[in-house]
This record gives structure tokens, C-alpha cells and sequence, in this order.
């Protein structure tokens, strides 16, 4: 299936994802941090399984990442 893997501990705060696809991003009020939304934390990654229309806006997402810690797969 599907997913969005995301690397939150490297997040700069940037928020272009949140702006790009604001139904599965928010930005965290206590450390600024971008956090991707109903995802599952896993050894401080968070992965999401998502639609195909939802991971083909993602891949966009993760191509603007300034610092390349979004990953679009499947």
C-alpha cells in the first residue's frame, strides 16, 4: 500500500508541506515541527498509508522539502 514516510526529528519548521497539502499536515505550536496527520509513529519516523490520489500530491510535497526528510513511496 501506499505511504508517506516522514523524518520528523530533521524537520527545520519550513512548513511548505503544511501549505502544499494542508489535509494531512499541521504544524506543531510546541516545537514547530511539521507533523504528518493520523500517521504511525516508528523509531521516530512517522509512515501513513494513504489513497493514490493522496501519495501523487505527496510526491510533490516531498520533491519541496527543502531538506528532503518527506518520502512519497509506493
Amino acid at each position: 500500500m501506499p505511504k508517506i514516510i516522514h523524518y520528523r526529528d530533521k524537520c527545520i519548521g519550513c512548513s511548505i508541506c503544511f501549505e502544499m497539502q494542508p489535509e494531512l499536515w499541521r504544524m506543531s505550536r510546541k516545537d514547530g515541527k511539521a507533523v504528518l496527520l493520523g500517521a504511525e509513529e516508528k523509531r521516530e519516523t512517522h509512515v501513513l498509508l494513504v489513497n493514490n490520489l493522496l501519495l501523487q500530491e505527496a510526491k510533490s510535497v516531498a520533491e519541496a522539502c527543502p531538506v528532503k526528510i518527506i518520502k512519497a513511496v509506493g
